[in-house]
């Protein structure tokens, strides 16, 4: 069986989400770096396999495919992963529910304290406070949905880890880099989570490649 391909860069979080899974599996892959500073993203050959010119793309021997939550359930159903826990229903909709929640409530709220404190210095600016604060409350606010699920169940979608918890690593990994994140001393069930999340060797290999600054 061939390596797959992954590209983008290794410290985008996005390809960390899809790099996790397949370290998760033992699966053998090949990152190809996309050069975002030549437009190399938005050239033809990338965009027959991204159309919208972003990162990840993925490649199967034929099979071509985008966005890192789709194509992470594609590695884990692939090599019949236990973490998208397909053989319950019930369980398999709680895994997709804190997917959801993971794509539409905590990424919102996290990510832009990433970018304000991490990526906009890298890149020559400066880091907006009134962003970092308003966004810091955002996510005080998911991080109480969270703490009250945890002190029930050991991890988001019931009392067995799962993609669902895997999918807040990158960012979250990135959070652990800035002043912001003393924000998880104040939910005990959450730090526990996440300490048991980040021991996971495949977590640690893909860390490996997100180097944190200073």
């Amino acid at each position: 069986m061939g390596k797959v391909k992954v590209y983008g860069a290794a410290m985008s979080t996005n390809v960390a989400r899809v790099i996790v899974c397949l370290e998760e599996v033992g699966a053998e892959y090949e990152v190809v770096p996309v050069d975002f500073a030549t437009g190399e993203h938005k050239s033809p050959a990338h965009l027959a396999r991204n159309p919208f010119g972003q990162v990840p793309a993925f490649q199967d021997g034929e099979l071509v495919l985008f966005e890192s939550r789709a194509i992470s359930r594609y590695v884990l159903r692939k090599h019949k992963s236990a973490l998208l826990k397909d053989g319950s229903l019930e369980e398999s909709a709680m895994v997709d529910v804190w997917l959801d929640v993971e794509a539409h409530q905590y990424n919102p709220a996290v990510s832009p304290i990433i970018y304000q404190c991490m990526f906009a210095p890298m890149f020559g600016g400066v880091c907006d406070q009134k962003v970092v604060d308003a966004s810091l409350e955002k996510l005080k606010k998911v991080l109480d949905v969270y703490e009250a699920r945890l002190s029930k169940h050991k991890y988001l979608a019931g009392d067995f880890v799962s993609l669902a918890d895997l999918s807040h690593f990158p960012y979250t990994h990135y959070l652990m880099g800035t002043p912001c994140k003393s924000v998880f001393d104040a939910y005990p069930h959450v730090k526990a989570w996440w300490e048991g999340i980040v021991a996971r060797p495949a977590v640690k290999k893909a860390a490996a490649g997100m180097p944190l600054p200073g």
